[in-house]
């Protein structure tokens, strides 16, 4: 796939007022700090399109850009640790939770998972939440440049060890680098298969 246009298009704090479900839409989300924003850029070749930030919990909305006229790309706040009050993450987790099980248009959640540490609990337990859920998640590996391949490797294959031990079936899973474009025509090939499906129908 070829990123020909990426634009922004509308922020909310309330998934009703998300625009029209008429495109295929794709939601990222992971902890706080996993590199998202980042990849995103890399994903649409902008440095600028989602706002990058040192700052744990920069993303406190539920934010639209449109690709390539095409698809919906949807930037979610991190879950977990970010410098807002218990308060204020409560309202994170229910902004998203409605979200991810009211969006009907949604053909797959990328989870982001940091490549350097060994699985987290509160990774697996946001995936055993998604799967309760019965929304349709993919696992992306971020951060890739900051390993060796070896250590990326390891890692990446004990996280999805870990998942084996409450999943039947494991989804696709991707290793990434923002840094190095690592993953991006991987990540984009796959959203292709599933645009297809969803303008084509299961025959295409």
């Amino acid at each position: 796939m070829e990123i020909k246009s990426a634009k922004y298009l509308i922020s909310n704090v309330d998934w009703a007022a998300c625009p029209k479900p008429d495109k295929p839409e794709y939601a990222f989300i992971g902890r706080s700090n996993v590199g998202k924003s980042s990849l995103i850029n890399m994903l649409c070749n902008q440095t600028k399109l989602a706002k990058t930030s040192g700052n744990p919990g920069k993303t406190q909305h539920i934010n639209h850009f449109v690709i390539n006229y095409d698809w919906y790309l949807v930037d979610l706040p991190g879950y977990g640790y970010a410098k807002v009050s218990r308060n204020q993450r409560a309202e994170f987790g229910r902004m998203i939770a409605n979200y991810l099980q009211n969006r009907q248009n949604l053909m797959a959640v990328f989870v982001l998972i940091d490549s350097r540490l060994k699985p987290q609990a509160l990774d697996l337990e946001f995936l055993r939440q998604l799967g309760e859920w019965g929304v349709p998640f993919n696992v992306v590996f971020t951060k890739a440049d900051k390993n060796t391949q070896s250590e990326t490797a390891r890692n990446a294959k004990n996280f999805i060890n870990k998942m084996k031990e409450e999943w039947e079936y494991i989804p696709k899973s991707f290793v990434t680098s923002a840094v190095k474009f690592l993953g991006r025509k991987e990540l984009l090939g796959y959203i292709d298969e599933l645009n297809n499906v969803y303008y084509n129908g299961d025959d295409e």
